[in-house]
């Protein structure tokens, strides 16, 4: 991942935004085996592999779920295409559909996903 260009790609029937994003949905900031998360951010309707993703491209900044937004399904696995609750990942970091775990790690971030 070389190239720093913001592009889009499909996965399942959603169109993932962000700088060198892969069929999985890992991009420039955030590459490794476990990477392959999206998360629909409210602010703008779009999906993206992260929040550096989304600075990078929106023009805007980032706005969080609200506390409420538990049953969205805002999370999109780059594995199967699937989409997970906001709850639900946020008690198991893994994909609703297919069971993939995400990266651990990710839990680090969450104040800039969600309230």
């Amino acid at each position: 991942m070389n190239e720093q260009s913001i592009g889009a790609i499909r996965v399942g029937d959603h169109v993932v935004h962000g700088r060198n994003v892969d069929a999985q949905t890992r991009c420039v900031h955030w590459h490794t085996e476990l990477d392959v998360l999206a998360i629909l951010f409210p602010c703008c309707d779009r999906w993206y592999p992260c929040h550096d993703c989304h600075a990078d491209d929106a023009g805007h900044p980032a706005q969080p779920w609200s506390a409420d937004a538990g049953d969205r399904h805002a999370l999109l696995c780059g594995v199967c295409g699937g989409t997970t609750p906001i709850a639900q990942y946020r008690a198991t970091s893994r994909c609703g559909a297919c069971g993939r775990d995400f990266n651990p790690g990710c839990r680090r971030h969450h104040h800039l996903y969600f309230r």
